[in-house]
């Protein structure tokens, strides 16, 4: 999971999002919460990324994960 939260419970985009991800890959994680504007273009192979806007839905998807 990475990503910025704003004081709303918006999550903002962070720098080098598709890099972040694949070495995340690399090092054997199969899940992540990211930034919506953070999702990346391509399939990431091994990789389920949930895209999130606000706080409370990267919440439910941590609970439920």
């Amino acid at each position: 999971m990475f990503g910025e939260v704003g004081l709303a419970g918006e999550i903002r985009p962070v720098q080098r999002g598709q890099e972040r991800l694949k070495e995340a890959a690399k090092l054997g994680s199969t899940q992540a919460i990211v930034p919506a504007a953070n999702q990346p273009k391509q399939k990431i192979a091994g990789m389920e990324i949930h895209a999130v806007q606000r706080l409370d839905e990267a919440i439910r998807l941590f609970r439920e994960s």
